[in-house]
Parts: structure tokens; C-alpha cells; sequence
């Protein structure tokens, strides 16, 4: 199973968005799934508070792990995981137009060819957290191969 699937049955599973970004992508941050569970519980709904999508979190952190580590330049390695981050958001951004929970929950996406993962797994706009997720591992599927971060 390909890491938009397992994101995708995490959700189904009850899981929210973070942790099922996050799980999904654990085979290559070496956090165990309990850990992944522990890491994201509190950052669905946006962090409970409708702000910053829980599965853009879940990518965040995700691509935080796996920025390589220089303990003698911890500057460097805060830069890369910015660069990541903004990266990551400019890229939900362009598909989704919003990267708060708040405001992506009403529009109701319908998955299209730029959400490939959603249309594949057939998912309707009644499941848009779900939309969101994929996509979210969706890319950052893209960025670790772009990048030869894994």
C-alpha cells in the first residue's frame, strides 16, 4: 500500500489529519506509528482552533524529519525545514486556494486531475478532510522524490 493509501485509511480508521499524514510517511521518519499518533494528536481541526490544516501540519512535520541533521549548525537545518515548509505550503496552496481548516472545510472540493490520489481513491467532496490529506502526501511524496530526501 503507497503512502496516500495508508494516509487515507489512518483517516478512515479515526485518526485526524496530522496523524495520518504523519503515520503514513513513518517508515521513513523512524517515528513508530504510536509515536506519530502521540506527535499529531493535537494538531486536527486545526490544532482545535480551525487554524492551520491539520494535514499541513502533519506534512510540516514530516518534512522537518527528514531535513538532515548538522548538530554543529542547528541554524542550517532550521532554514532547510523552513524552506521545506514553505515550499510544501505554497504547493497546497496553489490546488487548494486556502491553508486554514477554517476555510478549506466549506469549499467542498471535488478531487480533480490536480488531486490525483483523491480521484484514484474515488473520494467524493463530502470527504474534503480526507481530500486534504491525500494530497497533502501527495506531495510531500513529490518533494522527498524531487529532493532525494528519503
Amino acid at each position: 500500500m503507497n503512502r496516500t493509501d495508508k494516509a487515507c485509511k489512518y483517516h478512515e480508521s479515526g485518526c485526524n489529519c496530522c496523524q495520518s499524514v504523519v503515520a503514513a510517511f513513518s517508515d521513513v521518519t523512524g517515528l513508530s506509528e504510536a509515536e506519530s499518533m502521540r506527535i499529531g494528536g493535537g494538531f486536527g481541526s486545526g490544532a482545535g482552533t480551525g487554524e492551520l490544516c491539520g494535514a499541513i501540519t502533519g506534512a510540516v512535520i514530516t518534512l522537518g524529519m527528514l531535513a538532515p541533521v548538522d548538530p554543529n549548525n542547528p541554524a542550517a537545518v532550521k532554514r532547510q525545514a523552513v524552506a521545506l515548509s514553505k515550499e510544501f505550503q505554497a504547493r497546497f496552496k496553489e490546488k487548494f486556494g486556502a491553508l486554514r481548516c477554517q476555510e478549506l472545510l466549506p469549499l467542498r472540493y471535488e478531487p480533480d486531475d490536480a488531486t490525483p490520489a483523491a480521484k484514484r481513491l474515488g473520494l467524493t467532496a463530502q470527504q474534503h478532510c480526507r481530500i486534504m490529506i491525500v494530497t497533502a502526501a501527495e506531495i510531500v511524496e513529490a518533494m522527498i522524490s524531487e529532493r532525494g530526501l528519503a
